[in-house]
């Protein structure tokens, strides 16, 4: 899958192939790769406290563009990425291949260290950048002060913050995917929907990634919290994601959604619309019926 580059959170090389790539693998043993130049990303400033993983990869997305990084592997680091959650960094991995990057990589720190030797089959070794290694560029991200990002149709890098696209009204909400179905996206989502309801014009549609983590969030009580809500939850699945199943748009409907492409057709008709955002965005603008930024939500009780 081309977001198998997720698995860069963990300083891994990982990348997507095509089927006519597997299928040659898997006859041949073996396969070819160009190793790719890096760019240097470097994250910097104190994060706000609702500015998270979906937010500084799209932040990124719209300083580099869709190709700025095409063949390349992208290398994160800074002072911003160290409080930033396990859960978190694997969205930004996730979305590295927006940028056009083969992969997208974390140095291991002890945050990395700790979540790997919870789970680790067999003994590993984390390997670092070399000193004085070559980089294609270098460049910093400073997310001081900067508030929850939207990306608007049809791009992933046509960014905007989402106190500044005005009243546009959402027929959806998807919460989930591989790019924010983890344990802390629904917890972010429920602390939104606690105690409110999803807007009478809305379809909320919420699918955690996972069994594991579908399990978790049905024992803290957030799923009970969405269906509170009014939303619908469904069983791990990568749903209207890719059109595949369950909130399938049809001709000018517009979702917000949680997922990693809004292309022409992403999500069901070509004249539908997907907006991007991180889970705090899209459980606000359930409950508003438009893209809300979470401070108006939260902030009114």
């Amino acid at each position: 899958d081309s977001h198998t580059c997720t698995g860069g959170a963990l300083g891994a090389f990982a990348t997507g192939v095509g089927s006519t790539d597997l299928a040659a693998a898997w006859a041949l043993g073996d396969t070819w790769l160009r190793v790719p130049s890096t760019i240097k990303v470097r994250f910097e400033g104190e994060r706000p406290e609702n500015f998270r993983g979906k937010d500084m990869i799209l932040a990124l997305l719209s300083r580099i563009g869709v190709q700025g990084a095409r063949y390349m592997a992208l290398e994160f680091s800074g002072e911003a990425l160290s409080s930033l959650p396990m859960d978190d960094r694997f969205t930004v991995a996730n979305m590295a291949v927006e940028t056009g990057a083969k992969t997208g990589l974390f140095v291991p720190d002890e945050k990395t260290l700790d979540w790997v030797k919870q789970r680790a089959v067999r003994d590993f070794e984390p390997v670092y950048p070399e000193e004085g290694a070559r980089y294609e560029r270098e460049m910093v991200v400073d997310v001081s002060g900067l508030t929850p990002l939207v990306a608007l149709p049809h791009s992933p890098a046509n960014v905007h913050p989402a106190l500044q696209v005005g009243k546009l009204s959402v027929d959806q909400v998807f919460i989930g995917s591989c790019t924010n179905g983890r344990l802390s996206d629904l917890e972010q989502a429920a602390k939104v929907l606690r105690g409110r309801e999803v807007h009478p014009s809305v379809r909320c549609v919420v699918i955690p990634a996972t069994r594991e983590i579908f399990a978790d969030a049905l024992r803290l009580g957030y799923i009970g919290t969405f269906i509170d809500a009014g939303a619908v939850v469904c069983t791990p699945t990568c749903g209207p994601c890719l059109g595949g199943h369950m909130g399938i748009l049809a001709d000018g409907e517009r979702c917000i959604s949680t997922s990693n492409r809004n292309f022409v057709g992403r999500m069901g008709h070509t004249g539908s619309e997907v907006v991007l955002s991180g889970p705090l965005v899209a459980a606000a603008s359930a409950v508003t019926g438009r893209i809300t930024d979470p401070s108006e939500v939260i902030s009114s009780g």
